[in-house]
């Protein structure tokens, strides 16, 4: 149990990164140009009421004032009250945080679904027409943008086919999985992409050492050399991998929501930025840091996990 001790100390260590994120976030939102509480009373607010609303939310204070009482919030278990929707950030947050993830769920377990066949199927015929092939797919996958792959399954699958539909949640079970289908393939084909090069690899430097070859010589099956020994250590470097890419990750779902119009944390920070809501960006953002963190955290445990070797 000792290899797992680091998860006494890595918590505390990756408080000052929430900490540098919240500051970051907190200066970076008020650069933003326009006034939240002209926008928020329209094009017919007088001076006055622009002023009460200011003075409502605080807006008149000093910015490192507003940044202090934004932290003694936070430790209370507050973020604030939004601007636009009159109601506290963090039950808004709470509202939405279900379809985004399920979204990114579902895109890393079809991604990881994609990347095993593929990379092991690249990795056992080497220099073949099937490497050659996934080798290819893999870079045209790197090169299509987010957006552009989503508008174009909307085209396929939803306007032509008519398999799935546009935009959307659903009500129930049946109906969400359905809806955010075509979502999570969107991510996960671009996601995969990255991750079946790496895997594939990583697998071609793990069937080159020395003890799959005294296995061979032993005469051990070779489907169980590579699925019970060669497969588990290259996961490590693509399981890490996948934990760098939860930003780029993210970043997608804020795109895909806005494209499939479904209702979660990544379609609310869109119309937070657009209305200058302070509080929902602040709160968002800060929750996305905090998930990244926790991904990193377990990617580490992951690591533990599957390579005794590897100490944190």
């Amino acid at each position: 149990m000792h290899r797992y001790r680091f998860l006494l100390w890595r918590p505390l260590q990756l408080l000052p990164v929430l900490l540098g994120i919240s500051i970051l976030t907190f200066v970076m939102v008020r650069a933003i140009p326009g006034d939240p509480a002209r926008i928020l009373l329209g094009v017919r607010s007088t001076p006055e009421a622009i002023a009460r609303i200011r003075v409502q939310y605080g807006l008149d204070l000093p910015v490192w004032q507003q940044y202090l009482y934004f932290l003694r919030n936070l430790f209370h278990g507050e973020m604030g009250k939004s601007l636009i929707y009159r109601v506290d950030t963090l039950t808004l947050i709470m509202s939405r945080i279900e379809p985004t993830l399920y979204l990114v769920l579902g895109s890393v377990l079809l991604a990881m679904l994609f990347t095993v066949p593929l990379a092991a199927g690249a990795a056992r015929h080497r220099g073949q027409l099937a490497d050659q092939v996934i080798r290819l797919l893999s870079t045209i996958g790197l090169g299509l943008p987010a957006f552009w792959l989503a508008i174009m399954m909307i085209l396929l699958f939803s306007l032509s086919l008519g398999w799935f539909p546009v935009s959307g949640y659903g009500s129930d079970v049946g109906e969400r999985i359905h809806h955010l289908f075509l979502p999570c393939l969107t991510v996960a084909l671009a996601l995969s992409a990255v991750l079946t090069r790496n895997l594939r690899a990583s697998l071609l430097m793990e069937l080159q050492n020395d003890y799959v070859t005294a296995a061979r010589a032993r005469g051990q099956n070779e489907n169980r050399i590579f699925w019970r020994h060669v497969m588990p250590n290259s996961l490590v470097p693509t399981v890490n991998l996948l934990a760098v890419n939860i930003g780029w990750l993210i970043g997608s779902t804020v795109v895909i929501e806005s494209v499939f119009a479904i209702p979660g944390m990544g379609q609310l920070l869109v119309k937070a930025i657009i209305s200058r809501d302070y509080m929902v960006v602040q709160g968002v953002v800060l929750v996305f840091a905090l998930a990244t963190v926790i991904v990193n955290l377990i990617a580490d445990l992951l690591t533990v996990a599957l390579d005794p070797r590897v100490k944190l």
